[in-house]
């Protein structure tokens, strides 16, 4: 039997009962097991068949989430059409820079009409484009959402409360997915600003770099309630130029995921931040680790943008010059400092 029948298993009612989902990182994995209890089928695609056949055999994934047993409503593949056939509803929960790959396997499979909940947090480094658009050129005519918001996949896997919004242009979807993937632990807003909900997840995690950097530094907690605010500011600008609201920047997927992120060791790209605060090099953090730390390569790609839409972003500048221009970290921690003082402006 397919369904997960738990104590959440009351929440039914919508059509989406099928979920396939793209990527069996830590997020993946963990939205997997939450949709689970949620009563729903789920199909978890892995990149490596080992990985596959490790969740179908012994029921957990311990490279990416250890500690957690997955139920056996969850089918686990290798395979990326066979993860999204049949499917209502397809979360995309590979890396950012991966998705369009993905997409371009998914599309043999996906059923017209099904939604494309976005997952991922970055915008596509070598297009400068946000990762909606990339749904939107692989698989026209889809309707794109995206999930979002402050959360650490351990959390939600362990049923630990946490909120999410969910943002998608149509009113049908802003209703049926919350339903469908929500549980008594797992709370899900909605939203129609996914412009906003994708800006905000993106930038946040530069910002998470800088702030790790502050704290790898010891230049205190004023400093690094500083750098959060103005880096609350920037992401507004950018998702402004956009087309988004700059409100949505202060809630779940904006604010919310900018504090989470900024102050605890588990997010992966504040934690580098830190390491590199206390002078350790660049590519020997990342050859430590086997997570993606998005943060790295949305900054320089996030700048770009930002210049050609004229909007000023001078922390994510700083962190692009650190990561990607060989930039001197202290010499570009002053610079920050010596800026000309101006009137405090939220999106202007």
């Amino acid at each position: 039997m397919l369904l997960c029948l738990t104590a959440a298993r009351g929440i039914v009612g919508s059509m989406i009962d099928r979920i396939g989902i793209l990527g069996a990182g830590a997020w993946g994995t963990a939205l997997a097991v939450a949709a689970g209890r949620a009563g729903r089928a789920v199909r978890l695609q892995a990149h490596e068949l080992a990985l596959a056949r490790a969740i179908e055999t012994e029921r957990c994934n311990e490279r990416y989430l250890p500690g957690i047993r997955i139920p056996s409503c969850i089918l686990a593949t290798a395979n990326v059409t066979t993860a999204v056939e049949g499917a209502d509803a397809v979360l995309l929960a590979c890396p950012a820079q991966h998705l369009r790959d993905v997409l371009r396997v998914a599309v043999a499979g996906w059923r017209p009409g099904v939604p494309a909940i976005i997952c991922a947090k970055g915008i596509e480094q070598k297009t400068g484009v946000l990762l909606g658009q990339v749904v939107e050129q692989i698989l026209p005519g889809v309707p794109v959402c995206v999930l979002s918001g402050p959360s650490f996949a351990a959390e939600v896997a362990r049923e630990m409360p946490t909120a999410l919004t969910l943002a998608s242009a149509e009113a049908s979807l802003r209703h049926a997915l919350p339903e469908a993937l929500g549980t008594p632990t797992l709370r899900i807003y909605s939203s129609d600003d996914v412009v906003g909900a994708q800006v905000g997840g993106a930038i946040k995690n530069v910002i998470a770099i800088a702030c790790g950097i502050i704290v790898g530094r010891r230049f205190g907690d004023n400093a690094r309630a500083a750098l959060i605010t103005r880096g609350l500011a920037e992401m507004a600008r950018l998702a402004a130029a956009l087309g988004a609201r700059p409100e949505t920047l202060t809630g779940l997927t904006g604010l919310g995921d900018l504090v989470l992120t900024c102050n605890a060791m588990q997010s992966r790209n504040f934690s580098l931040g830190v390491a590199l605060g206390e002078g350790r090099a660049l590519a020997d953090v990342l050859g430590e680790r086997i997570t993606v730390a998005e943060g790295v390569h949305t900054a320089a790609v996030a700048v770009q943008l930002a210049a050609g839409l004229h909007v000023d972003m001078p922390i994510c500048t700083a962190v692009d010059a650190v990561l990607n221009r060989g930039a001197d970290l202290d010499g570009t921690i002053e610079g920050l400092l010596a800026r000309p003082r101006k009137a405090e402006v939220f999106a202007a």
